[in-house]
């Protein structure tokens, strides 16, 4: 089976766009993915698929906690940035909720400490026990479909 057919067949599944963050010794650090979703209610997890390369492993793997943030239409800048398309050093201000750093204006923001992690093919999955949120209503979500951004109408 092709990887690069494969990749464009689950692309197929329009997703929104979250931001992943922790914090290292106060340093706060993001990501961006699409590949969250929610576990369970009672306890209340979700889960995000992290690449077994990518920085951000180590990273919440070492603070035990992360926030997810569910972008907006309008930040779609901001996923660019954290998905490392954007070459220029660019400061993102922070808000904090809960002692982790999550996207200001962001639809949601959850913060989550690990329950529990499963490490599958090429990924780790984090299962978040949900410990805060916030939702922001009036805003659109920034979805991406066959490797685009998009938008709802």
């Amino acid at each position: 089976m092709d990887d690069r057919l494969f990749r464009n067949t689950m692309g197929k599944f329009a997703t929104g766009v979250t931001v992943i963050t922790t914090a290292v010794e106060g340093v706060p650090y993001g990501m961006t993915a699409n590949a969250f979703m929610s576990v369970s209610l009672s306890p209340k997890l979700v889960v995000v698929s992290i690449g077994e390369n990518a920085q951000m492993n180590s990273r919440i793997s070492k603070a035990g906690e992360f926030g997810v943030s569910f972008l907006a239409e309008d930040q779609k800048d901001l996923s660019m940035i954290f998905a490392g398309q954007v070459k220029e050093n660019q400061k993102v201000d922070f808000k904090w909720l809960n002692n982790l750093p999550v996207i200001e204006n962001a639809i949601v923001n959850l913060t989550c400490k690990v329950y529990n992690t499963h490490v599958e093919g090429d990924h780790t999955l984090y299962i978040g026990e949900v410990t805060d949120f916030e939702v922001v209503e009036g805003n659109n979500p920034l979805v991406f479909y066959e490797g685009k951004y998009q938008e709802i109408h």
